[in-house]
């Protein structure tokens, strides 16, 4: 009589894969709320640990604390500092999106990238350097700045790993503005330069959330010439909500996001270099990104908080939610 089979042996190979994969999962959660109370214990990134880039994590969260090309109001170097602070308040469960956040992806906080707050062109290069490496090692990031110009060296590191990229730009100005005093490298020019760069893909650009008033009607030529998608405040605020969230753009193929805080009315963001009433609410840009079809979120920035100019830390929360609903567009929740 034949012998009965013995079931197969799960492979060696397969089982440390998986024992792996679990002792990942649980290195790279926060720290619990109901063990260490929120206002304690080291600082960083929704209190996620600190890990160097060859560790086993999917997306890393950094600073970048430059603001060397602000126009009117500094301190947004501060700003990682802030953010790290605000989001020990944060949690990982999405109501809306029935989704664990850290059950689907491991996040980790990488540092501050090294920056030259004297030099604008070594700090270029040093962020540009530092993005790739992180690109590098098949990791995604999403960046904490320091002003908006810092968003030009993070794409020109992405463009180099995919290509033009879709981008979609919160901000309450266009920032495809010419130079300023002599100067080409500002935070009201960094898109300009995306698109003369070639980093992004116009035809897959969204603006949201842009309002006057300019300095001249010349300034609307560079969008119109290259058919740049914009979404003001009047094309929102003057529908129902969700009219204008169905009518949003599918994005497919490498995304990228730069969320400046000042596409918020200063009532919900006061602390940033260059506040211009009549914003967007922070339910609305929740509602936006909740929306947003992205199938390949690479990259993303929150940039202009300007911690000397919050109040009650308004503005640091404002960049902690808004932080956390790109990590959930990362995940792939909707």
């Amino acid at each position: 009589m034949a012998k009965a089979q013995k079931p197969a042996k799960k492979s060696t190979a397969k089982l440390k894969s998986k024992t792996s994969a679990t002792a990942s999962q649980s290195r790279y959660k926060p720290l619990s709320g109901r063990e260490f109370p929120r206002f304690s214990a080291i600082k960083t990134f929704f209190r996620l640990p600190v890990a160097d880039l060859n560790e086993d994590f999917d997306v890393a969260l950094f600073g970048t604390p430059y603001d060397g090309g602000v126009s009117y109001r500094p301190g947004a170097r501060f700003a990682p500092t802030l953010v790290r602070e605000c989001s020990s308040l944060g949690r990982g469960f999405h109501m809306t999106r029935a989704m664990s956040l850290f059950e689907k992806l491991t996040f980790a906080d990488i540092g501050d990238c090294p920056i030259v707050p004297i030099d604008q062109k070594q700090t270029y290069a040093n962020i540009e350097k530092f993005s790739s490496s992180v690109l590098n090692a098949d990791k995604k990031f999403i960046s904490i700045g320091g002003d908006h110009s810092t968003t030009l060296p993070l794409l020109r590191s992405i463009a180099k790993k995919h290509g033009p990229v879709n981008f979609i730009h919160f901000d309450a100005h266009l920032d495809t503005y010419p130079a300023a005093w002599g100067q080409e490298y500002h935070h009201g020019a960094f898109a300009r330069h995306a698109v003369e760069e070639g980093l992004v893909n116009t035809k897959g650009m969204l603006q949201i959330g842009i309002r006057g008033p300019l300095a001249a009607v010349d300034d609307l030529d560079f969008i119109k010439k290259h058919k740049i998608k914009v979404l003001t405040v009047d094309d929102i605020k003057q529908r129902p909500l969700a009219e204008v969230l169905k009518s949003l753009p599918k994005f497919k193929g490498p995304t990228y996001i730069s969320f400046d805080i000042d596409c918020l009315d200063p009532a919900y963001a006061p602390g940033t270099g260059t506040p211009v009433p009549g914003g967007l609410a922070t339910y609305e840009t929740q509602q936006i990104l909740r929306s947003l079809q992205i199938d390949n979120l690479v990259g993303a920035d929150i940039v202009e908080v300007s911690p000397p100019f919050d109040s009650s830390q308004i503005t640091g929360l404002a960049a902690v939610d808004t932080m956390f609903e790109l990590m959930c567009l990362m995940a792939g929740g909707r």
